[in-house]
C-alpha cells in the first residue's frame, strides 16, 4: 500500500476516539486494571501513545472515558410489554444476560483501581450509567400512566430489583436463573409497590 493510501485511511476525531476506547474496554476485560496501561491500549488500538496522552493525560482519565463510552454504547432499552410485571422481568432478564459475562470479572479486575483512585465502586457506576431517568423510573412512570400504580415508588424501592440482581451476579458470576428473576419481581418488588 502506498503512503498516500495509508494517509487516506488514517483515523481521526470521533472514529479514532471510538477505536481507542473500544480497545481500552477489550484491554480492561482481558488484562484487568493492572494490565490497563496507556501503552497497552495504544498498541491494541494501533494508535500512537502521544495521541492517547493528549486526550487522556493519565490512565485513570482513560479508564473513566472507557467506562463512560461503554455505558453510552451498551444501553439496555426500556421494555414495553404492557404490564409492570412484564417490563420488570424483561429488563432484569436483559440485564442478567448482558452483564453476566463481565460483572463479576469486572469488579474483581478493578480492585487495583479502587486502591489507586481512592474511589468507591459507586463512582464508576455513576460514570457508566448515562444521565437521565433510570430504566426502572421509566417503567414505573408507564405503570402509573396505565393505572397499574397509584403513585411513583421511592427510588430505594425502584432500585431494589436491580440491586438484588447485581448481588446474584456478583455472588454466582453467572446469569441469574429465570425463576430467581421471577422471585425478585413477584415476591419482593410487586408486593412493595402494590402496598403504596
Amino acid at each position: 500500500m502506498s503512503s498516500k493510501a495509508a494517509v487516506s485511511h488514517r483515523r481521526r476525531g470521533a472514529e479514532l476516539d471510538s477505536a481507542i476506547l473500544d480497545a481500552g474496554w477489550e484491554q480492561l476485560l482481558e488484562a484487568g486494571y493492572t494490565g490497563f496501561t496507556i501503552d497497552a491500549v495504544a498498541a491494541r488500538a494501533q494508535a500512537a501513545r502521544s495521541v492517547l496522552y493528549r486526550r487522556w493525560p493519565t490512565r485513570l482519565d482513560l479508564l473513566e472515558a472507557v467506562i463512560r463510552r461503554r455505558g453510552e454504547t451498551d444501553i439496555i432499552g426500556v421494555p414495553d410489554t404492557g404490564t409492570l410485571r412484564g417490563d420488570v422481568i424483561a429488563v432484569l432478564t436483559e440485564f442478567s444476560d448482558r452483564r453476566a459475562r463481565t460483572m463479576g470479572l469486572f469488579a474483581a479486575l478493578l480492585g487495583a483501581y479502587y486502591d489507586e483512585a481512592g474511589m468507591p465502586p459507586a463512582k464508576l457506576r455513576e460514570i457508566f450509567v448515562p444521565d437521565g431517568p433510570s430504566i426502572m423510573t421509566q417503567i414505573a412512570e408507564c405503570a402509573v400512566a396505565r393505572g397499574e400504580l397509584a403513585v411513583m415508588p421511592p427510588p430505594r424501592i425502584l432500585n431494589l430489583p436491580a440491586d438484588l440482581l447485581r448481588h446474584e451476579l456478583f455472588m454466582t458470576m453467572a446469569a441469574v436463573p429465570q425463576d430467581t428473576i421471577t422471585e425478585i419481581v413477584d415476591d419482593v418488588f410487586l408486593p412493595l409497590v402494590s402496598r403504596r
